[in-house]
């Protein structure tokens, strides 16, 4: 069956002529690479599943005034645009669902978000995002991820920076409600207990739920737990529990770029490196696309991953039951139905 996205002309884009090959292959490059992770991390997770609450006693539950979401993601237009400190200036009252990656963000502008999720089960990086204790020199000299990468770029001075968010976090943790994927890493797990945040727990989607032999359905009745389409990351995971387990009917996404500025070295990108081991530098051309957004009227590109992630979100957006603005400022999640609206205007439209 034809999807409404196939039936419509393709956006302005350039390049990619290996990325564009790679797409079909995604959903198994993506399970090839975390699917038995995932797997391992979510049955050594059990005690601590036993002891905490599942996702679905959110459901229910009034968070944020009214029937908006602001979702706050990391990507490299949330620190142009910095939407904590416009929802904190807009003194905007409905919902904040951010990813851990933005956390900080929220918390130094004293936002304190209603639902935070976490979702990568990598095993060493993501608690980062929490404040990592076991951060030294040692552990950073070999990983240039925080410093590389065009992210939040408090982050690049890593032990200082690290240092300021255990102590914001260890004061506000226990005010935070987390939506923690069972495949969250030891480290993750652990450092969310120490801080004492409210956890609830869900499963990934491993794979096709549907199919006699699922991983995701043996795993949903191992531990009884709900599964969630997350899209393949943390960004679309707080979308989809902002209107499908909060019950919001108008989401507002920023800091969702799924790509990259144009003026952004590859050497800055989150795949680099891999993308360098899988085809070489010679060929970085040819698994990077570049997309026009008519809204900025300016050029983005994403790696194959982020542009399988757009094209995942646009398709879920078509079948959601919420109106879904883009007010990250940037990026390459633009589709005609979604508005692309700056987030004082959402905030506006959400108080009227």
């Amino acid at each position: 069956m034809t999807s409404p996205l196939q039936s419509r002309p393709a956006p302005q884009q350039t390049g990619g002529k290996l990325l564009l090959k790679m797409q079909a292959e995604m959903p198994r490059i993506t399970s090839d690479r975390t699917q038995q992770l995932a797997l391992d991390n979510a049955r050594r997770n059990r005690p601590y599943i036993e002891r905490g609450q599942s996702l679905k006693a959110l459901r229910g539950v009034t968070l944020g005034q009214g029937d908006t979401a602001v979702v706050i993601a990391a990507g490299p237009s949330a620190k142009i645009f910095d939407p904590a400190a416009k929802l904190k200036a807009g003194n905007y009252r409905g919902a904040v669902v951010a990813t851990e990656s933005a956390m900080s963000q929220c918390l130094f502008h004293g936002v304190i978000p209603d639902l935070v999720v976490s979702v990568d089960p990598h095993p060493i990086r993501i608690v980062r995002w929490f404040g990592d204790p076991e951060l030294s020199e040692t552990t950073i000299k070999d990983d240039d991820y925080f410093r590389r990468q065009d992210l939040d770029p408090s982050f690049a001075r890593e032990l200082d920076h690290n240092r300021r968010l255990m102590e914001l976090i260890n004061k506000h943790g226990k005010k935070i409600r987390i939506a923690l994927c069972t495949s969250a890493s030891a480290k993750v797990v652990e450092r969310v207990h120490q801080i004492g945040m409210q956890v609830f727990w869900w499963n990934p989607m491993l794979d096709e739920p549907d199919q006699p032999d699922s991983l995701t359905t043996q795993l949903c009745r191992e531990n009884g737990l709900p599964a969630v389409n997350a899209g393949g990351n943390v960004g679309t995971a707080c979308w989809m529990l902002a209107h499908a387990l909060l019950g919001k009917k108008r989401v507002a996404v920023t800091g969702m770029d799924l790509g990259y500025y144009a003026d952004t070295p590859y050497d800055k990108t989150q795949y680099y490196h891999e993308l360098v081991n899988l085809v070489g530098v010679d060929r970085l051309d040819e698994v990077f696309i570049r997309l026009f957004n008519p809204h900025t009227q300016t050029w983005f590109y994403a790696d194959p991953a982020y542009y399988w992630y757009r094209q995942a979100f646009l398709e879920l957006v078509q079948e959601a039951e919420c109106k879904t603005y883009n007010c990250s400022g940037g990026g390459i999640v633009f589709h005609e139905s979604i508005p692309f609206i700056p987030l004082e205007h959402f905030i506006e439209i959400a108080v009227a």
